[in-house]
């Protein structure tokens, strides 16, 4: 894993996610992404995708270089950047072996699911998020 980030994830590449060029389809990406902060949630921070009250509110993804199906996986890599009083930024390299694949960020917002404002994130989030980095 590099210094950069504190998380690895893999996930397999299905052929749903080939599209007619024959390479993964470019919105897939932000798909493999969403997996990685799930994944990242249930084993950094303990919960599950129902406990997971975010909303994305920003997604940035640089492509650097095609995934096929042949690739069979990808790796994400993620490491907090910024923890706000109700956001996470996060940053990401998606890697298939040692190639780069592309890099990426993301912000996502605590909300309260009655109101869909924002709100704090919970303090044991944070405390798992800080030792990870």
């Amino acid at each position: 894993m590099a210094d950069d980030f504190e998380y690895e994830t893999e996930l397999q590449v299905r052929f749903r996610d080939i599209d007619a060029m024959g390479h993964v389809n470019n919105a897939v990406y932000a798909t493999y992404l969403e997996q990685a902060r799930v994944d990242y949630y249930a084993d950094v921070i303990g919960v599950g995708l129902d406990d997971i009250d975010t909303v994305l509110v920003n997604l940035q993804i640089d492509y650097r270089h095609e995934i096929t199906l042949d690739d069979e996986t990808v790796t994400v890599a993620m490491g907090v950047r910024d923890i706000g009083e109700s956001s996470v930024t996060v940053a990401y390299e998606l890697r298939v072996g040692d190639r780069v694949a592309a890099t990426a960020e993301t912000t996502q917002v605590y909300v309260d699911p009655e109101d869909g404002g924002s709100r704090p994130l919970p303090e044991a989030w944070v405390e798992r998020m800080e030792t990870r980095r």
